[in-house]
């Protein structure tokens, strides 16, 4: 196809397992929480040895991916970023926003381990944005030479956010931390979330207790006096708190 009107059908090469299992939690840049763990699974024809081949030389990879969990149809010419507290305007292509025409994302992570044999090809990175089940188009090394630009310009986000909030834990949290040893970063993981506030710019009272999934448990917390406590690590069916406005 040729011309305005040309369209392109493209294939995952992999998809996302992280700890995010929705949107509301998730970090709003790649980076931020170097606690969140991800591994991306490459698919078939792509998982095979030699497409990773001399990959492991690389600190960083470019994932790009699809922003499977927004509906196709529910982008607009504008958005209202968080950074701008929720309020003022901005076009969409000034943004980093998933409700895009297109809904592809790009982002930066650290390539922790390539793990490749004969029947699989893993990778597993760090400092994850990720949703568990993100379908992936594409991975690139980041080139430190071409793609770090030291005086750009950031517009409206000129520097990374800034821890906000103070962290401290329920016994309970404790607690149920300490029975999965299996997830040896989890204190560390939330401590990095909570600290950056995920609350919604437009709900912040204190007090209102908050919740989103991770790996396989819902992390429910509020904030009191500027400090957000973890209150516990509830199993889903017993989970009576709905999840924070992802919004």
């Amino acid at each position: 196809m040729s011309g305005d009107s040309a369209s392109f059908a493209m294939r995952p090469v992999g998809v996302v397992r992280s700890c995010f299992r929705e949107k509301f939690g998730i970090p709003r840049q790649p980076g931020l929480v170097p606690a969140a763990e991800a591994t991306i699974e490459l698919l078939p024809p792509a998982d095979q040895p030699e497409t990773v081949r001399g990959l492991a030389g690389f600190s960083h990879l470019w994932v790009v991916f699809v922003f499977h969990a927004c509906p196709e149809d529910a982008w607009h010419p504008t958005v209202r970023p968080p950074r701008l507290g929720g309020n003022e305007r901005v076009g969409v292509f000034a943004s980093r926003s998933p409700f895009r025409p297109n809904r592809i994302g790009l982002s930066l992570v650290r390539l922790d381990e390539v793990v490749a044999d004969a029947d699989s090809v893993r990778l597993r990175v760090s400092g994850a944005d990720l949703l568990d089940g993100t379908p992936v188009l594409d991975l690139k090394p980041y080139i430190p030479y071409a793609e770090s630009v030291p005086d750009a310009q950031a517009g409206f986000a000129p520097e990374a956010p800034q821890p906000r909030l103070a962290v401290r834990f329920s016994p309970a949290a404790l607690a149920e931390i300490a029975a999965r040893p299996h997830l040896p970063r989890l204190r560390e993981l939330i401590e990095q979330l909570l600290a950056l506030d995920p609350r919604p710019a437009t709900c912040r009272e204190e007090g209102r207790v908050f919740g989103f999934r991770l790996y396989d448990f819902d992390l429910r917390w509020h904030v009191v006096a500027g400090e957000a406590e973890v209150l516990d690590l509830a199993s889903p069916d017993r989970s009576n708190n709905p999840p924070g406005d992802p919004s």
